[in-house]
């Protein structure tokens, strides 16, 4: 489990394709303090370490995970939101985040507002009606409060310190994220299909 509260920004150094793509990702991590099978959040998805040096940590990804997120256009040089898994007794910064994505959303516009960025995204349809204004929502493993929503469209903004302690300060129109809608309302919207169905 995470949280959304990225802890250092990572750098893909290398990408082999295997039966699964092995990444090769640089951190200022203590790789000492890290264990083999550690999760780590990557840009929000929940991987593995297989193999660890001084300043790096290798990952391996599968095609399915590929296809359903952002990280089969990493190459050498992409940008890697990080966050460890969190221990008994960890603040809870932000949100419960499982590192599970479940789809990937649009930016379809960046426009400053004062020293902020208000982000607008589109979300797939199957998503959409999970994101509620005031809410929570999972960019690119970052936690972040969901400011607006019409339809597939929602906003949010970020503050100076998201802008410079993870990658989404760098985003503009046409790119894509990793989304991961809140636990709490996937589970609300459960119960609401399971009421009608009974």
């Amino acid at each position: 489990m995470f949280t959304g509260i990225i802890t250092d920004i990572g750098t893909v150094t290398a990408r082999e394709m295997r039966g699964d793509a092995r990444f090769q990702i640089r951190t200022a991590y203590d790789t000492g303090s890290i264990a083999i099978g550690a999760s780590i959040a990557c840009s929000g998805v929940c991987l593995t370490v297989v193999q660890k040096a001084q300043d790096w940590f290798s990952v391996d990804v599968s095609a399915e995970t590929l296809s359903r997120t952002t990280l089969g256009s990493w190459v050498p040089g992409s940008r890697v939101n990080l966050e460890r898994s969190l221990k008994v007794g960890d603040e809870l910064g932000g949100h419960i985040v499982s590192g599970h994505v479940d789809g990937v959303a649009d930016v379809l516009d960046v426009m400053p507002e004062g020293d902020s960025l208000r982000l607008q995204f589109h979300a797939p349809s199957d998503l959409a009606g999970y994101i509620a204004e005031k809410g929570s929502v999972t960019i690119d493993g970052v936690s972040l409060t969901v400011n607006r929503v019409q339809g597939n469209l929602f906003g949010v903004n970020l503050i100076p310190h998201t802008q410079q302690v993870t990658t989404l300060g760098q985003l503009s129109a046409a790119s894509k994220v990793n989304i991961e809608i809140d636990t709490l309302a996937r589970y609300v919207a459960r119960l609401q299909q399971w009421g009608k169905a009974s």
